[in-house]
C-alpha cells in the first residue's frame, strides 16, 4: 500500500458515492424564483440540474416570475399591488404572468437543449415535459379586498407528472393553475412545489432561495423541524416574502409525509450540489424528525461504529475491540447518527458489586469534536446511569485525561475500581483511572 495523501479530487468522489447510490431514481422537487432566470449564473444552475437528471435523479423544476411579471407591469405603467401579503392579479396583470411563464418555459428549455461540445452539456438530451399539471381555485374575496385572478393550489395531476418522470423527462411547472372552466389563475411558485412534492410522495423538496436564513447576529440554521419553523415565523414576522413563503410551504410539506425539505442560497456556486451530495450540506434542512439522533446502538451500526472507533485503537487511544466483541455488547452503546452515519458513540457498563459505571468506548468524529457533541453524548450517559441508580461514573484512559478533567472526572487509583473490574486491570497498558460522582444516584 502506499504512503500517498489521497488525490483532493478522488477523496470527494468517493465521500459523494454513498449519496450517489441513494438519490438514484429518487423525486426532487426544486423551486427556484424568476431572479434565478435573470441571473448570468443560470447555466450554471441549469448545468447542475442537468448533472441530477444524468445521475439517475426524476426532477421537477418549478419556477417563479415576480421580477419578469413586474417588469412588465412597469412598461405598461402599471404595477402589481399587495394586500396582506398576497397580490391582487388583475387582468392586465394576468397577461403579464402568461407573457412571464411563456418566455420562462423557452429559456429553460433552450438551456436544457443545450449540446455544445466542451460543455457541461455535451452530448445530453434531456426532455422537457410541461403542462396544465395544477388545477386552481380563486382566493376570492378576503375582508373585502378581491383578489380577481390570484388563485390557490386545488389539485396536482399526479399520474401526468409520473408519466412524465417515467419517460425519463424533467417536468416544468409554472406558477400558474387552470380551472375546469378554463380559467387561468396567478400561483405561488412556492405552493404549487409543496404541493407537487406532496401530490408525488416526493423525496426531497428544495428551495433555491434569494437569501440564507439569519443574519450575522443569528447564523443560517443546519437543521430545523417543521414546529420550529412555526417559531421561527412568529418570532420575526418581518421576514423576506420569499423566505416566509418558502417556510410556511416547507413546513406544510413535512407534515404532509416530504421527509426532508431543503432551502439552499441560490447564489452560492454549487450550492445545490453541496446540498445534495455531502454529509453537511450547504442549507437548512427542515424535517418533521430530526435529522442528528442520539440513540441506543443497534447491531447494524457496528460497521459504522467500527469505522469511528479504528482510527483510534491504531493511535493506541482506545482498546481494540473486533467486531464479534462488540455484537455481544451492542446493547450498552449509544450513538449519535448524522444522516446515516455515526459521528459519535459511548458504552456504559455497569459494576452492580460497586454501584457505578464504566464510560468507555467514547469517539467523536474529528469533523465534529468542535461543535458539542462529546458533551451532548456525555450528558447522555450521564443520565443513563442517574436512571440505573449509579452514583458514579469512571473512566480508563491513556491520552484523553483533560478532556474528562475539564468535565469533572477527578484523578483515581486502581484500588478505586470495583473489584471485578480491578481483576481485569490492564497494568502493562497503565491506563490513568479518572472518578465522577453523579448527583440523582441511589446508591449509598
Amino acid at each position: 500500500m502506499s504512503n500517498q495523501a489521497p488525490d483532493p479530487f478522488a477523496h470527494w468522489f468517493r465521500q459523494c458515492t454513498p449519496y450517489i447510490h441513494a438519490h438514484r431514481e429518487r423525486t426532487f422537487v426544486i423551486a427556484f424564483g424568476g431572479e434565478a432566470l435573470d441571473a448570468p449564473t443560470l447555466p450554471a444552475l441549469i448545468h447542475d440540474i442537468a448533472l441530477l437528471h444524468g445521475l439517475g435523479i426524476r426532477l421537477v423544476l418549478v419556477h417563479g416570475a415576480r421580477p419578469q411579471i413586474e417588469r412588465r407591469l412597469s412598461e405598461l405603467g402599471s404595477a402589481l399591488r399587495y394586500v396582506g401579503g398576497l397580490r391582487i392579479t388583475d387582468d392586465t396583470a394576468l397577461r403579464c404572468v402568461k407573457e412571464a411563464a411563456g418566455s420562462a418555459r423557452v429559456e429553460i428549455e433552450a438551456l436544457l437543449s443545450m449540446g455544445l461540445a466542451n460543455s457541461p452539456m455535451a452530448g445530453v438530451r434531456i426532455p422537457v415535459a410541461s403542462g396544465n399539471f395544477v388545477t386552481a381555485r380563486p382566493i376570492g374575496v378576503l375582508d373585502g379586498v378581491d383578489y380577481q385572478h390570484t388563485g390557490r393550489v386545488r389539485r396536482v395531476d399526479r399520474q401526468a407528472l409520473r408519466s412524465a418522470l417515467d419517460a425519463g423527462a424533467v417536468a416544468l411547472m409554472p406558477p400558474i393553475g387552470y380551472s375546469p372552466t378554463g380559467e387561468v389563475f396567478n400561483l405561488s411558485a412556492a405552493d404549487v412545489a409543496r404541493a407537487a412534492a406532496v401530490a408525488l410522495a416526493a423525496d426531497k423538496l428544495i428551495y433555491l432561495l434569494e437569501g440564507d436564513i439569519g443574519n450575522e447576529q443569528a447564523p443560517p440554521a443546519s437543521n430545523l423541524l417543521a414546529a420550529d419553523v412555526d417559531a421561527l415565523l412568529d418570532k420575526d414576522p418581518r421576514l423576506p416574502e420569499e423566505l416566509t413563503q418558502a417556510l410556511r410551504a416547507a413546513a406544510d410539506a413535512c407534515r404532509s409525509g416530504i421527509r426532508r425539505v431543503h432551502l439552499i442560497p441560490r447564489n452560492r456556486d454549487g450550492a445545490l450540489l453541496q446540498e445534495l451530495f455531502t454529509r453537511d450540506g450547504a442549507g437548512t434542512l427542515i424535517s418533521d424528525r430530526p435529522f442528528e439522533e442520539l440513540r441506543p446502538a443497534r447491531i447494524d451500526d457496528i460497521p459504522g461504529i467500527r469505522e469511528l472507533l479504528s482510527p483510534m485503537e491504531r493511535a493506541g487511544v482506545l482498546v481494540p475491540r473486533p467486531r464479534e466483541d462488540l455484537e455481544q455488547i451492542i446493547d450498552r452503546f449509544w450513538i449519535t447518527e448524522r444522516d446515516g452515519t455515526v459521528i459519535s458513540c459511548a458504552a456504559l457498563f455497569c459494576w452492580p458489586d460497586a454501584r457505578i459505571g464504566e464510560l468507555a468506548c467514547v469517539a467523536v468524529h474529528p469533523e465534529y469534536r468542535e461543535r458539542g457533541r462529546g458533551d451532548r453524548l456525555l450528558a447522555r450517559m450521564e443520565a443513563l446511569a442517574r436512571e440505573r441508580g449509579l452514583a458514579g461514573l469512571f473512566v480508563l484512559t491513556t491520552q484523553t485525561s483533560h478532556w474528562f478533567r475539564e468535565r469533572g472526572f477527578e484523578p483515581a487509583g486502581v484500588d478505586d475500581l470495583p473489584p471485578s473490574r480491578r481483576a481485569e486491570y490492564n497494568r502493562r497498558r497503565n491506563s490513568k483511572v479518572y472518578l465522577k460522582q453523579l448527583t440523582g444516584g441511589t446508591a449509598d
